[in-house]
C-alpha cells in the first residue's frame, strides 16, 4: 500500500514539477528572444522555484495511502515513469499556461486604458 502511494505521489511530483518547468524555459527562451530582455528578472526566477517547490513537496507528502490502492494491479519494472497520459497532461496544462503568459506579456491589460496596459492610441 505504501509502495503505491509513494509511486503515485512521485508522479504527480513530476507531472507538476516538468509541467512549470516547460514553462519557465518556454517564457524565458522566448520572451529574450523576441524583447531582447527577460521577462523574469531573476527575483522572480527565485519566486517561482519557491512556490514550485514548495507546492511539488505538498504533493508527495500530503496524501495519505487508502485501502483502494491495494485493488489496483501493481506497475511493471518496464512501465515508463512517464506515460502516455500523463504526457499530454503536461503538454496540455503548459500549453494553456503558455497561453495566459503570453497573452499578459504580449497584449497587456484588458480593457484598453486599464491602469499597467500597453496605450494603443488615445485615451477615451
Amino acid at each position: 500500500m505504501w509502495g503505491r502511494n509513494v509511486y503515485d505521489s512521485i508522479s504527480k511530483f513530476l507531472q507538476f514539477q516538468l509541467t512549470v518547468n516547460v514553462v519557465a524555459v518556454v517564457v524565458a527562451f522566448t520572451g529574450a528572444c523576441i524583447t531582447q530582455d527577460s521577462p523574469l528578472k531573476a527575483v522572480q526566477m527565485l519566486w517561482v522555484n519557491l512556490i514550485m517547490d514548495t507546492f511539488a513537496s505538498l504533493a508527495l507528502a500530503t496524501e495519505p495511502p487508502t485501502e483502494a490502492l491495494l485493488l489496483r494491479k501493481p506497475y511493471g519494472r518496464d512501465k515508463p515513469l512517464i506515460s502516455r497520459t500523463m504526457l499530454k497532461n503536461i503538454l496540455g496544462h503548459a500549453a494553456y499556461q503558455l497561453v495566459i503568459i503570453f497573452t499578459l506579456l504580449f497584449v497587456g491589460a484588458w480593457p484598453p486604458g486599464a491602469p499597467g496596459g500597453a496605450s494603443r492610441g488615445p485615451a477615451a
